[in-house]
């Protein structure tokens, strides 16, 4: 643990000594996240009621470790994840934040949903999750969706991205994976014209938070070529599977690219006086 803080801290310097002119994060948000909190009572915006709905089969969700959707003592620990993030997105004026990991099997895709099910729960926010692993679609095999496409085609160009989402409620749209897997996901992610319906999807439905769940950093060089795309990145570590030299690397690569909003240690039990509470958590 005292090796994990002292990546945190390596993490949270370079930040501090980062100027704006040096990083090589995407465009200010034109409506940072706390315009849209100004009552909680603004009026669903008609885009967001576009989609088709999402079905979600909640449990199937809890046996995939997704604890967040009605909220509750199982749901605390990510809860409080995602405070932190929305904290720090409106400190920054962030508002694209990539979901990487060092290596697979960290728990990246099943934190995405979390944080997700947990955005949703505050009405007056809007959130737009996508599932940028095209290779594997974790994020939509938790979910247990099923679809013809993949955000492969929208980005591309082949469908729009209106009739590809699924909605959930109001406030909450998925770009979810589904059909045949993209045979040339690298050149996709870091085309520009990935940037341009990024951009469009952002101007049409202005959403206040947008979560990338990415491959994993070492799989493939997926990561390096879209994260000058997103504003920051969290990066998800699994307790006894993440070597303190993969932290290093992972935490290295992804200053180079945006920055770093933080290290999640994921996959471990622990016993908080303060919390008071003992969470098994991924």
């Amino acid at each position: 643990m005292e090796r994990l803080q002292a990546a945190m801290e390596k993490a949270r310097a370079q930040r501090d000594q980062t100027s704006p002119t040096s990083a090589a994060p995407a465009a200010p948000a034109e409506h940072p996240p706390e315009s849209k909190q100004a009552t909680s009572t603004t009026p669903p915006k008609e885009e967001w009621q576009l989609p088709p709905a999402l079905s979600v089969d909640r449990k199937l969700l809890h046996r995939n470790r997704v604890t967040t959707v009605e909220g509750g003592l199982d749901s605390a620990p990510f809860d409080l994840l995602r405070t932190r993030v929305l904290q720090q997105a409106r400190q920054n004026e962030w508002k694209r934040i990539a979901i990487v990991s060092p290596h697979a099997g960290c728990g990246k895709s099943t934190a995405t949903a979390n944080l997700a099910f947990g955005l949703s729960r505050q009405s007056n926010l809007y959130s737009l999750i996508f599932d940028f692993d095209l290779r594997r679609a974790g994020l939509t095999k938790i979910m247990g969706q099923r679809l013809n496409d993949s955000m492969a085609a929208v980005l591309e160009r082949k469908i729009g991205f209106q009739s590809h989402a699924r909605r959930l409620g109001t406030n909450l749209a998925f770009g979810l994976n589904g059909g045949p897997k993209a045979k040339n996901p690298s050149e996709i992610l870091q085309n520009s014209m990935t940037t341009e319906v990024l951009d469009e999807i952002s101007a049409q439905y202005e959403p206040d938070i947008m979560l990338f769940d990415m491959p994993p950093l070492m799989a493939s060089d997926d990561n390096f070529g879209f994260l000058q795309n997103v504003d920051c990145a969290l990066i998800m570590v699994a307790a006894e599977q993440t070597s303190m030299s993969q932290i290093d690397v992972a935490e290295r690569h992804v200053a180079e690219l945006t920055n770093v909003m933080g290290i999640v240690l994921n996959k471990c039990r622990y016993s908080s006086g303060a919390h008071g509470h003992e969470y098994d958590y991924y």
